[in-house]
């Protein structure tokens, strides 16, 4: 009997994850670091409807703090930014969503799903490497202000050192007469 062979059939292939800078994400509207509902339902595996539908469903649990509309005319600034599409030809229809860093794990935990929850933890710890970075930055700011502050005292010791040697070099007039032999058309020019 003739062995048949088995048709192996090709592993079901997976999409796989693009790898997402979550830093990039992260934008700075009213003064908070927030994240756009587009790039957390992208990060959870979700489509944006279904975040935004889980996120009004529990609005108890997304305060004012966590999250927020962004305004038309934020949107209008982000647009240069962002690849949306322009309005009336598809795209959004509503004004997007901004999550803070506790909207974002909130929203992890409302969406229930298993990624949702694997990506909230680099979701949190994007949002503290960025805090990092502005703390960083900030100290760096401190250190170059403090080191203009030592210019400009410096640059004020060399000005007067620099007056001082210009005091000390300058000629003075001399009220007597040169010193020495004198040539007589010399003596009736002086």
């Amino acid at each position: 009997m003739a062995r048949r062979e088995a048709k192996r059939r090709p592993a079901p292939s997976r999409k796989k994850a693009a790898v997402i800078p979550i830093e990039s994400r992260i934008l700075i509207l009213r003064r908070q670091k927030v994240i756009l509902d587009t790039a957390l339902a992208e990060l959870y595996g979700v489509p944006v409807k279904r975040l935004n539908q889980q996120v009004k469903r529990n609005q108890e649990r997304f305060p004012v703090d966590f999250m927020f509309q962004v305004r038309a005319r934020e949107l209008a600034c982000l647009r240069l930014q962002i690849a949306t599409s322009k309005n009336g030809r598809g795209g959004r229809r509503f004004l997007p969503y901004a999550f803070t860093e506790h909207g974002a794990i909130m929203a992890a935990t409302v969406l229930n799903s298993e990624r949702a929850v694997r990506m909230s933890v680099f979701v949190v710890r994007a949002f503290v490497r960025l805090r990092e970075l502005l703390a960083g930055n900030g100290k760096l700011a401190a250190k170059i202000e403090e080191l203009e502050d030592h210019l400009d005292t410096h640059d004020d010791a060399i000005r007067q050192i620099i007056a001082a040697i210009r005091k000390l070099t300058a000629q003075k007039a001399s009220p007597h007469g040169r010193i020495g032999f004198q040539l007589p058309s010399a003596q009736a020019a002086s």
